[in-house]
């Protein structure tokens, strides 16, 4: 907390956020202003509404001392950054963002809030270090309930992996460096994330669906169809890492493609891997 008390011009607003951070790590069943304000023995949750509703505070610089102080105890050379969306439940319509959309938290599409998450994983543990809540066009096209909601004026619509570029950007940025981006469909499927990526020659490990089309020197081919003609004894099981239930082993093989690619091998081609798990 003492990193980031700078940032809390008054003593009531540092007390209430250190609470706040204190109760959401809790066992508490349930988390919100309500509760955590019971937990830390506030008489009513005005305070932290407070600070989170109307209290003028850095939330950006505050991003960037989390950051900092995740760097400093995770470094890792070998670490990686992971993208990757959650969603947060809402009854109601007035949570900036919320719709009807699909959200993993539920497993179905839900009234929800969604945001982006970029996490730096390596060896000695992996953290959050950056967020950008996902603003859908059924609200970046009614300027009205942006401005009620308190959204800028020049908020603009953005998809995910635009988001996750965005963030991944300001990573590297601030100096920071990491060799391998990793993510699902939602975020191996946009080209655009891709070539930023090729651009800053960052490797990545992007899944993308099994339609999703490939150019090779013999010709385009779909993502399954790609990986079926590969021979066995190119496929090799790896494991990605200890999960729940033990290891996680996949097969994977290296393909040339065809179109060369900013950043890439001394042969002019690009390199990526198929996974099949």
């Amino acid at each position: 907390m003492s990193r980031i008390a700078s940032r809390f011009a008054r003593v009531e607003l540092r007390r209430w956020v250190g609470d706040l951070v204190r109760g959401l790590l809790s066992d508490l069943p349930r988390k919100n202003c309500w509760t955590i304000a019971e937990w830390a023995g506030e008489t009513s949750p005005d305070g932290m509404q407070h600070l989170l509703g109307r209290a003028k505070w850095d939330a950006d610089a505050v991003r960037d001392d989390v950051r900092g102080y995740v760097l400093e105890h995770l470094h890792d050379e070998d670490a990686v950054l992971i993208g990757d969306e959650t969603g947060d439940v809402k009854k109601g319509t007035h949570s900036v963002g919320v719709q009807r959309q699909y959200t993993g938290t539920a497993g179905r599409i839900e009234n929800a809030q969604v945001a982006v998450y970029l996490v730096y994983a390596g060896r000695r543990g992996h953290a959050a270090v950056d967020r950008e809540l996902y603003i859908p066009r059924s609200w970046t096209c009614d300027p009205d309930r942006c401005r009620a909601a308190g959204l800028g004026e020049d908020t603009v619509f953005a998809t995910k992996p635009e988001l996750a570029a965005r963030m991944i950007g300001r990573f590297l940025d601030a100096g920071h460096r990491v060799g391998w981006v990793a993510g699902d469909e939602v975020y191996g499927g946009n080209p655009k994330l891709r070539s930023a990526l090729e651009q800053r020659q960052v490797g990545y490990v992007l899944a993308v669906a099994s339609s999703h089309e490939a150019a090779t020197d013999a010709g385009k081919f779909r993502a399954d169809a790609l990986a079926a003609k590969v021979p066995k004894r190119a496929w090799q099981k790896l494991s990605a890492g200890a999960g729940a239930k033990g290891h996680r082993f996949y097969d994977w093989a290296v393909i040339d493609l065809a179109e060369p690619r900013p950043g890439t091998t001394e042969h002019g081609r690009r390199r990526t891997g198929w996974k099949l798990g």
